[in-house]
């Protein structure tokens, strides 16, 4: 439906979408990139929406002030390894090394940083998948590694489990959390309390690291390597 501004200090910007099976106006702030979207019912007049958005503007203001900034990671930079905030230095050689609170990278690349990164994310959650499907006795068919912002991991019909690679900037808890949580689909492809059940004795304090990802993981997408 395109695009408005709220007039204001700052002005705000609203995408407005029409959905047949919306039962009332919402309105969404995104936590990854602070996009405004204005959802209204089909058949209500634009204008009810807009006006609407208008009377929330006080609201979307303090929201989109909240939100924490984009880290560029470059020297200088701290960034999130397995939970541990550590400092990026342009190194020499051609490996990424962590040495104490610092992550040597050979001069300074992003690109080279998030390669490690990813590599890194996929021994451990190889590792983690592993333990729990041996634990289950469910076999999975494949890892893929993406940079969903949706979801941190999913589970296929095929077997295949996806992860987001940015699961290593979490404590490694957590990383084993969303493992957890995949290969139990291969038992119950649902969230039944029976599924619950099977997460649970896979890692009995899982609740705990679900509340981490839901109130903090947000903040792994702040973090760009372009």
């Amino acid at each position: 439906m395109g695009q408005h501004i709220l007039p204001g200090n700052p002005p705000i910007e609203v995408t407005l979408r029409r959905s047949a099976q919306a039962r009332r106006i919402s309105l969404r702030v995104s936590a990854l990139d602070g996009r405004v979207t204005l959802t209204l019912p089909k058949g209500l007049p634009e204008r009810e929406a807009l006006d609407f958005a208008r009377s929330k503007q006080d609201w979307l203001a303090g929201h989109l002030a909240d939100r924490q900034p984009e880290v560029a990671v470059a020297p200088g930079a701290l960034l999130p390894v397995e939970g541990q905030m550590l400092r990026v230095e342009a190194g020499s050689g051609r490996r990424v090394t962590a040495a104490g609170d610092s992550l040597l990278v050979p001069g300074g690349s992003a690109a080279r940083l998030q390669a490690w990164l990813k590599t890194l994310a996929r021994d451990r959650l190889a590792a983690a998948s592993d333990r729990y499907a041996a634990a289950l006795g469910q076999p999975y068919a494949r890892i893929t590694l993406r940079d969903t912002r949706s979801r941190w991991g999913s589970c296929s019909s095929s077997r295949g489990l996806s992860y987001s690679w940015r699961l290593i900037m979490a404590p490694p808890e957590v990383l084993n959390y969303v493992a957890a949580h995949e290969v139990a689909h291969l038992e119950q492809m649902n969230h039944s309390p029976a599924y619950w059940a099977i997460v649970a004795r896979l890692m009995p304090d899982y609740q705990t690291h679900r509340n981490w990802l839901r109130q903090s993981g947000t903040a792994l997408h702040r973090y760009r390597f372009d």
